[in-house]
């Protein structure tokens, strides 16, 4: 008996190290492996693998960590589950904060250590789920209506639904072979298909820049009988002025027109926006493939437009919806020119931008260029060029030649090509050329060479004038040798002031007769003879009394 309680005993002892763990806090239990957050739309699935399947009465349980808050909640949906998956969905979280997760077995009272999950965000793990998807049919087209991914409000997608672009890939159900892909908005239609024929789709959504979804399933319609009456094609729509006109193209005649527009904005918002359209002025029971309405309609923005036609009780199906820019329905009108001829023989070149009916200058919304077309008169040669400058210069063309010039403005955008027409033809005559310069040139050249001439000749008439004019003070040379004496010469030789203001006449012949009788009885003299008076000038301003009583004044002086 002993013995036996001896051997349970040692039984009972050898087994307390083995349950000592699980009574330790369970260290006889592993952590869940393979831990991963799956993600669609507004479902959050977390998914891992048991550590020692054979187990079978071990569960989880999962926390979250918001990291800005710090502490630990028990995340809802993932508590004490048995399989290897839990759907937390019903969590009220920021799909946008970054949040960790940690899980953990338990078996009892005994739970393994914990298994963490690296950060993330929820936006960051989320996948696309296929779109659902409705269809309508018309004799050549399809209607597409597709409700964005994900189901809550304020869910995973609520900020981005109209931010997701649709791809749409359609085939024939009989054929085996084309298929087509098309982007759509959430409502859009198929168009150019054949009547009374099955077409097969699918779509899957895209948010850019880099999420791509899941395709929906495959959904197929069959299309309606051809309708008897066709909708119109071709629409278009011209600025003119202050008002707009809209055309499209038909065939029938004695049939009548409606147009409706809609902001393109709306084709992007989920749902039906059949209700949305709106009809548009003056364009209601038209007879024509035409009609104007005004251009205060329409504010800035982007609008789609449609057409049908009806005759009586027969209406067609809407036509293509055409979008309408307003910032790209403008009337670029051509520009002015104005020319003048400058030197060398050049043309100078300038601009007046076009403008709008407002007249407001168009370059202020968008950058214009130039088309020039310049010529010759003469000549059928043309040259054109592109300018972006509204003042410039065509250099060294032929001198005293006629040239022309017309222009056109264009706009060149990304989204458009525009172009007014040509403005009116502006001709201008060249100025002379190098020529006239060469000969100025030299007739400067030769009017510095011949400056030393003309000085001379100035000089020589100059000296002929003095000589006319304003002769010499000097007596002549047979007064001047007879009076030898220094007081008889200063007498005769004043100064250049006195000589202007008095001189002095010598005209009584019988005084110099006198003289020369003295002269033959006077040895000491010469001889002198009446002939000697020629040289004697007017000399003074007095009257001849005066001058007789000088002289015999004189010849008394001089006799003595």
């Amino acid at each position: 008996m002993l013995a036996l309680l001896s051997a349970t005993t040692l039984v009972l002892v050898a087994g307390v190290p083995w349950m000592l763990p699980a009574a330790a806090g369970g260290t006889n239990l592993k952590s869940p492996q393979n831990v991963e957050v799956y993600i669609i739309d507004d479902t959050f699935i977390l998914r891992w693998n048991r550590s020692n399947p054979s187990v079978r009465n071990v569960t989880f349980s999962a926390d979250y960590q918001i990291l800005e808050n710090g502490a630990w909640l028990q995340l809802p949906g993932c508590q004490s589950v048995a399989s290897t998956e839990c759907n937390f969905s019903s969590v009220k979280l920021n799909v946008y904060e970054e949040i960790k997760l940690r899980i953990r077995a338990e078996e009892g009272n005994n739970t393994s250590p914990w298994r963490y999950v690296d950060s993330f965000t929820l936006f960051e793990k989320a996948q696309i789920g296929p779109p659902k998807v409705h269809l309508e049919a018309e004799d050549k087209a399809i209607i597409v209506n597709i409700s964005p991914p994900g189901t809550k409000d304020g869910g995973m997608w609520a900020s981005d639904s109209s931010g997701f672009i649709y791809s749409l890939d359609i085939w024939k159900n009989s054929s085996s072979g084309e298929r087509k892909t098309k982007t759509v908005y959430s409502r859009d239609k198929i168009y150019e298909l054949s009547p009374e024929t099955t077409y097969c789709l699918k779509v899957r959504a895209r948010l850019l820049p880099r999420k791509t979804g899941a395709y929906s399933p495959v959904y197929c319609i069959k299309t309606a009988v051809e309708n008897k009456l066709p909708p119109p094609e071709n629409i278009q729509v011209e600025a003119k002025n202050q008002t707009y006109i809209l055309k499209w193209d038909y065939a029938q005649e004695n049939v009548t027109f409606y147009a409706q527009w809609l902001h393109a904005y709306l084709k992007k918002i989920p749902g039906d926006n059949s209700g949305k359209w709106k009809q548009i002025p003056n364009c209601k029971n038209v007879r024509t493939t035409q009609c104007v309405f005004p251009k205060n309609t329409f504010h800035k923005g982007i609008y789609l437009i449609r057409v049908r036609a009806s005759d009586g009780n027969t209406t067609s199906v809407w036509s293509h919806e055409e979008k309408f820019d307003t910032q790209l329905q403008i009337t670029l009108f051509p520009p002015v020119i104005t020319m003048k001829p400058t030197n060398n023989a050049s043309l100078r070149v300038y601009i007046s931008a076009p403008g709008e009916s407002e007249n407001k200058p168009v370059n202020h919304l968008y950058p214009l260029i130039y088309e020039i077309v310049f010529w010759e008169n003469t000549s059928n040669a043309e040259r054109k060029i592109l300018e972006k400058r509204t003042d410039f210069t065509f250099p060294q063309l032929k001198p005293l030649t006629v040239y022309c010039v017309k222009a056109r403005a264009l706009i060149q955008d990304e989204r458009w090509n525009k172009s007014s027409v040509f403005s009116d033809i502006v001709c201008e005559k060249t100025k002379p050329g190098n020529t006239s310069k060469t000969w100025l040139i030299a007739g400067v050249c030769a009017a510095l060479f011949s400056i030393p001439v003309v000085i001379y000749v100035m000089k020589l008439l100059f000296r002929c004038i003095s000589y006319v004019f304003f002769p010499s003070s000097k007596p002549p040379s047979t007064i001047d040798e007879y009076f030898s004496e220094q007081p008889l010469r200063n007498l005769l030789l004043f100064t250049s002031e006195e000589l202007t203001e008095r001189c002095f006449i010598i005209e009584n012949t019988n005084t110099i007769t006198a003289v020369e009788e003295t002269n033959q009885t006077d040895g000491e003299h010469k001889k002198y003879s009446s002939q000697t008076s020629q040289d004697s000038g007017n000399y003074s301003n007095e009257d001849e009394s005066t001058g007789s009583k000088f002289s015999e004044e004189f010849l008394h002086q001089e006799t003595e």
